[in-house]
């Protein structure tokens, strides 16, 4: 059974800025270097086109960093290969993602949608993780949303940052 959550990053910046955020490359790079405090992180592919944007990201977590439980099922370091696409500018620009573990037990995807709101605009993210692994799923699944947030949270930081300093 899969389960769902949602995260909403709010910017008191317009929808125009955050999306131009998103479709330059120095900003994935400012968030990779952010996120490398806390594991090995890089930008594998980035491109911008007229139809939207579209990456690749790698996230390398250390086995012995993962919650007991998540041990007892990989049985190396964490490799996460995260793509995201977000469509052309408009009203409501939309997106998906999904991350993926080689081997892994289980997958975690999403869609994203950015409008304006009355002070700014709104990254909402809503996430669906799966995993495949009698008795431990549900846990495991609500240890991957849970740390998701914390994630959310801390890139909505880093692009409330970079968008402030420019």
């Amino acid at each position: 059974m899969a389960r769902r959550i949602d995260y909403s990053a709010r910017y008191q910046h317009s929808p125009e800025q955050v999306y131009a955020a998103l479709a330059d490359r120095s900003y994935w790079e400012a968030r990779v270097e952010e996120m490398r405090k806390h594991s090995e992180n890089h930008v594998e592919h980035f491109e911008v086109t007229d139809s939207g944007i579209d990456l690749v990201l790698h996230h390398i977590l250390p086995r012995t960093d993962l919650p007991d439980i998540a041990q007892t099922v990989m049985k190396k370091d964490l490799v996460i290969t995260r793509k995201e696409s977000y469509g052309a500018f408009g009203d409501t620009v939309t997106g998906t993602y999904e991350a993926s573990i080689p081997a892994g037990p289980g997958n975690l995807s999403g869609t994203m949608e950015l409008f304006a709101t009355d002070t700014g605009s709104t990254l909402r993210t809503t996430s669906e993780a799966k995993v495949f692994i009698p008795f431990i799923g549900a846990k495991l699944e609500q240890l991957m949303l849970i740390n998701l947030v914390d994630l959310f949270r801390t890139e909505a930081q880093v692009t409330a940052t970079w968008l402030a300093a420019r």
